[in-house]
């Protein structure tokens, strides 16, 4: 899955198929990754309304084994991993002991005493480095498992469809953020029912070796239904308008979950001690008492984009920042998510604009998230 050129750039087991299909290639957390293959608008429509294909060979798996297994990912990890059952997942980050994020993550318990820990590309390393730090005195083993699994997710209102066509597991009795082992199109797989695009989907967790074998045949089963191949440009249009963070934009060791307005994760009443826990505890507090700034959506007046790191201003002040911005395929204008003062953080708040290099944009506030699929 990750054969290396000069370049340095690891490659995901479908490379060649990407470039047949004439992919633009971009350089991701150190992969040579699509960015489309033809429209990224027509992308990111054909998710909302069909269905998209989407190679995620880049996310970093790193199996947890053990006797103990559950009780050293209640330490390392933030959330109440315990209490996971077997076949379901879970939405939690990995914190630095003065409570930064490290990492946001999904965990998949695979068996009794088996979890799969999936880490954003850019900090597999990270996560499988502290995960590996933090195993010292439990009965659990940490195996960086990142080229042993390609990764492929088929998202939109027709996945379902589509999949069912090629497996005869469960899929109406699989829950959202549930996996289950399974055969698709011949071919081994842990299918779970997770994504990154506010939409219905799954994502098909196979050997290297089987991933374009799976790709051509999801392809072929998506034909009649308008399923297209999808790049990391318009994964990331989907997963705004959906109000979803990404690492090292609305997420950083500089901020706590608390900041992040994703308190929700942290299980200060699970059983034993985990790291962050006391700093944790003390973001909970300033975060009730005097709330820090406010992750909310701004959406713009006018037709210019903004983008990460652009100030957002108010009576000629700065009162927070842009962490991602692109025009929006689903409301036809362009959207923000932003970190700004409380005191200007409700929905409809007047005045609020965006420092467009040096024009003061108007934009409107608004609530989390942009878009929500209809159940």
């Amino acid at each position: 899955m990750s054969s290396t050129e000069p370049t340095g750039l690891r490659h995901t087991a479908l490379d060649a198929l990407h470039r047949s299909l004439g992919a633009t290639m971009t350089d991701f957390a150190g992969w040579d990754m699509p960015l489309r293959y033809g429209s990224e608008r027509d992308e990111h429509l054909a998710v909302r309304t069909k269905a998209g294909l989407f190679d995620l060979s880049h996310m970093g798996e790193i199996t947890v084994t053990g006797a103990e297994a559950a009780a050293f990912l209640n330490h390392a990890l933030v959330g109440n991993i315990a209490s996971v059952g077997v076949g379901r997942a879970r939405y939690t980050m990995i914190c630095q002991a003065d409570g930064g994020i490290l990492d946001d993550l999904i965990v998949y318990r695979l068996a009794e005493t088996e979890y799969m820990v999936v880490a954003n590309a850019s900090n597999a390393q990270v996560v499988l480095d502290a995960l590996a730090e933090r195993a010292g005195g439990f009965d659990a083993e940490v195996r960086d498992d990142r080229d042993a699994y390609a990764l492929i997710a088929v998202q939109g209102p027709e996945a379902p469809g589509i999949l069912k066509a090629l497996t005869d597991a469960d899929l109406d009795g699989l829950k959202y953020y549930a996996g289950l082992p399974g055969t698709v199109a011949g071919v081994p797989a842990l299918i779970a029912r997770t994504g990154y695009t506010g939409e219905d989907g799954f994502e098909l967790f196979v050997k290297p070796e089987h991933a374009v074998e799976l790709w051509r045949a999801l392809t072929e089963a998506g034909e009649g239904v308008g399923l297209v191949p999808c790049g990391l440009s318009c994964r990331d249009t989907l997963r705004l308008e959906a109000g979803m963070p990404l690492y090292g934009h609305e997420l950083s060791t500089s901020l706590t979950p608390f900041d992040a307005g994703l308190g929700r994760v942290v299980k200060f009443e699970k059983d034993g001690d985990f790291v962050g826990r006391e700093a944790l505890r003390r973001a909970a507090e300033r975060a009730a008492s005097e709330p820090p700034r406010v992750l909310v959506g701004l959406v713009a007046q006018g037709r210019r984009v903004p983008r990460a790191g652009y100030a957002v201003v108010a009576g000629g002040q700065v009162i927070g920042e842009v962490t991602s911005g692109a025009p929006s395929p689903t409301l036809g204008k362009p959207i923000a998510m932003a970190y700004v003062d409380a005191a200007h953080a409700a929905p409809g708040t007047e005045g609020v604009g965006v420092d467009i290099r040096g024009s003061h944009e108007p934009y409107e506030v608004v609530a989390l998230p942009f878009y929500k699929r209809q159940k």
